[in-house]
């Protein structure tokens, strides 16, 4: 069985759409692919935002979900998204962005030889931008050619996932056992996982810990994260072998955008496997993509209704010229 590439996405929960797509358009400079909604859940937006084509792998997105209580970090949760950045200098450039814009951080921390800035939005996700200086494995993405940020600093993709548990033998035995990553460093009660190609795409930092209450999912919380499979083959091979492997899974998922099975595979721990294709450019041009509602086709009937029930966000950018911001 083919084995995970590397970290496909992260899904999280905003308490403002609009704020949300504010501060990774406008701060963050990453590009908004995908303006859709929960497919479960239809009066709830679900934001996209990548690199410049899409990639699989450099994807944050998040739900709105109307009237959910602010969440609580603890223990047993997905605890802190990292993204890539092409290396050490970028960091620099980063303290004097988040400066400028008021982002709250910890500035440049050493994490297992890399360096790193902690920071939160306005909701107190946990965030860390990640160097690539000396970095192998999976490659980065490319960066939003028409941002805000200068594309020698830009973010290029999700860096290693930061996972709090309560219990941390039997969470290793089933990464490593059922999934496949290998451990290679520890510090502490933080330990580092890789898996494929390895390098910042491809690595999960685990931290022990059963000081902490159990984290309470709500907008500024994680909801799940993805691992990439090359294709519906390979996906499928993976229902097969979670589900030998005693789990309770989704079944196969078609997400239109890319297809998926998910498995809690610990308390507070949600993973999905979704394929690398087909991705968010073949229903929109390249030059607009994220500017209107994108509905997959088994939704596209019922636009109308969802319209009236989402909140129109205006999210054109191909109207507007984005100054590149050397600071």
């Amino acid at each position: 069985m083919e084995g995970i590439k590397g970290i496909h996405h992260v899904t999280a929960i905003t308490s403002s759409a609009e704020k949300n797509y504010e501060f990774f358009t406008f701060v963050l400079g990453m590009r908004l692919v995908k303006k859709t909604v929960n497919q479960d859940d239809i009066q709830t937006y679900h934001l996209f935002f990548a690199d410049d084509e899409g990639a699989a792998g450099t994807d944050m997105t998040f739900f709105d979900f109307p009237g959910i209580p602010k969440g609580s970090h603890g223990t047993d949760e997905i605890y802190r998204t990292a993204f890539r950045v092409p290396d050490d200098a970028a960091l620099e450039y980063w303290l004097k962005r988040f400066a400028k814009y008021g982002v709250k951080n910890k500035g440049i921390k050493d994490v297992f030889g890399r360096k790193t800035i902690p920071f939160t939005d306005f909701d107190d996700q946990q965030y860390m931008l990640i160097s690539d200086e000396g970095n192998e494995g999976v490659a980065p993405g490319t960066p939003w050619q028409n941002g805000p940020v200068p594309l020698e600093f830009a973010i290029t993709g999700l860096g290693p996932l930061h996972i709090r548990v309560s219990r941390f033998e039997p969470f290793k035995e089933v990464i490593e056992e059922v999934m496949g990553m290998r451990e290679i460093a520890q510090d502490g009660s933080l330990h580092l996982f890789e898996f494929g190609e390895g390098g910042n795409g491809a690595r999960v930092i685990v931290e022990y810990n059963a000081v902490l209450p159990s984290g309470r999912q709500g907008f500024g919380t994680v909801h799940h994260a993805a691992f990439r499979v090359s294709d519906t083959d390979v996906l499928k091979d993976w229902i097969r072998h979670m589900q030998q492997s005693g789990f309770r899974t989704s079944g196969y998922v078609d997400r239109f955008f890319f297809e998926s099975l998910y498995a809690r595979v610990a308390p507070g721990i949600l993973f999905e496997w979704a394929t690398d294709g087909p991705g968010f450019m073949g229903d929109e041009p390249y030059e607009t993509v994220g500017e209107r509602l994108s509905l997959p086709p088994f939704l596209e009937p019922e636009r109308q209704r969802i319209e009236q029930l989402v909140r129109p966000i205006d999210t054109v950018r191909s109207t507007r010229t984005i100054e590149k911001e050397y600071l």
